[in-house]
């Protein structure tokens, strides 16, 4: 507790309750879970303090009919797997939300549910972090609060007619809550994807947004793409040994989510099976003018692209399982059509003629740091740090794109993560009680 108070200055606001830890982590989703079993085993003090209840994105930001895009056999956090009678399923937006809470409980994870962090300081050489139930004076902290807290609207959505209603990830549910009339979808990357597929299926007049995005089948040979991706290693590429450094890391970083969908049949959801169902496809939406949607011309090429880079990667794929000897026991390889794109796709619509009465942004998501008050932002709003490892010692962030790896954003890439950033963790809290010992012994 000396060493605690001592990271925290002398000079502690004492008009509030503070409480002193080791170290606070904020988020007790899988990433946060997973960091706690990781210093609990190396014996830390901490507390995972969370704003709802466990696995609180799953419980109430989430649609309906959401799965998870990798199969049960993959799920697994430190300490802990899936043990269920479908490994080749992918669990649904409830059965995440038990898989997570069991794995809390399994874990005994010191969470603190409804505590919302409203200030992180600096304070001495340590933090406070400040809640709605009281503050903590603590060494260390880790962000675990997510990647998706909120979803990303382009400015031009204020353009849109007054008529028309606008949803978000976060806002829709299922189809029931879509008034009548057509619907138009902005993003064509897992979101978008599996909403304009589940919205034609119910009925409706679905035409998607279609910008740069992931083409890849859920089947290949015979076998999940998760398995192939698994298996051949990609998945696990680190953050700092790409090709060309920081360039190709940003590039990481900023891709979509590939174009799957969570079901136990594994089928193929592409535009061209959207195409082939009614959905009407279009460009990127580049803006709004007096009632009309206004869609990128570069749609033909957009698409050419990622059928191009999907099937690099399929023969990436075929060269590893070539060189292991895995081929042998394999269906043969095999490359799928290109995408059917109309010959002069729509680059304008008149939304209430077409009848389009709602609009879908799916459009990406965004962490919010609104509570982060020490200057460790870039430009963009993202943390900086150098894997998990943010620029203000004794400060770490989990859960975000290729974080240390490629798989650092799925619930399997949590454990490697979390080890490591424990362990860089414990050998910072070491240091800092080294140097305390070292002034008192002057």
């Amino acid at each position: 507790m000396i060493a605690i108070m001592a990271a925290c200055g002398a000079n502690a606001d004492v008009r509030r309750p503070v409480r002193g830890i080791d170290v606070v982590i904020i988020g007790a989703g899988h990433n946060g879970l997973a960091m706690s079993h990781c210093l609990a085993a190396l014996g830390i003090d901490h507390v995972v303090l969370e704003r709802g209840e466990v696995a609180n994105a799953w419980r109430r930001e989430r649609w309906d009919s959401l799965h998870l895009l990798t199969p049960n056999w993959l799920s697994r956090l430190p300490g802990y797997r899936y043990n269920g009678d479908d490994p080749d399923g992918y669990m649904s937006r409830e059965e995440v939300v038990a898989f997570i809470a069991s794995y809390a409980r399994a874990s005994l994870a010191p969470v603190l549910t409804g505590t919302t962090v409203t200030r992180l300081q600096t304070e001495g050489t340590g933090y406070r972090v400040s809640t709605d139930r009281g503050d903590w004076c603590c060494r260390a902290v880790v962000i675990a609060s997510g990647a998706f807290n909120q979803p990303v609207v382009p400015r031009l959505a204020a353009d849109l007619p007054a008529g028309i209603a606008q949803l978000t990830p976060f806002s829709y549910r299922n189809p029931s809550q879509i008034e009548d009339g057509g619907v138009l979808v902005v993003g064509a990357s897992a979101t978008g994807l599996q909403l304009a597929d589940e919205l034609q299926r119910a009925g409706r007049a679905v035409t998607l947004a279609v910008g740069e995005h992931v083409r890849i089948p859920r089947v290949y040979r015979g076998r999940d793409i998760q398995w192939w991706m698994h298996a051949a290693g990609l998945l696990d590429q680190r953050h700092d040994a790409l090709p060309n450094g920081p360039d190709d890391l940003a590039r990481a970083r900023a891709v979509a989510s590939p174009q799957l969908v969570g079901s136990r049949e594994r089928p193929i959801v592409d535009l061209n099976v959207l195409g082939a169902e009614g959905v009407r496809i279009v460009g990127r939406l580049a803006g709004v003018r007096d009632g009309k949607a206004l869609f990128s011309g570069s749609l033909r090429n957009v698409c050419a692209l990622a059928d191009l880079k999907m099937h690099r990667l399929l023969t990436t794929l075929d060269d590893w399982a070539a060189a292991c000897g895995y081929a042998d026991g394999l269906t043969p390889g095999e490359r799928f059509e290109a995408t059917h794109i109309a010959f002069s796709p729509a680059t304008s619509l008149n939304l209430e003629r077409e009848g389009i009465r709602t609009v879908i942004w799916a459009t990406g998501f965004r962490p919010d740091y609104g509570w982060l008050a020490i200057p460790v932002l870039d430009r963009k709003g993202g943390i900086r740090h150098h894997g998990g490892v943010v620029d203000a010692p004794g400060l770490y962030v989990m859960g975000l794109p290729f974080l240390r790896r490629r798989k650092s954003s799925f619930i399997h890439g949590a454990e490697d993560d979390a080890r490591e950033l424990a362990a860089h963790l414990v050998g910072h809290l070491q240091a800092q009680s080294r140097r305390y010992r070292e002034r008192m012994a002057l």
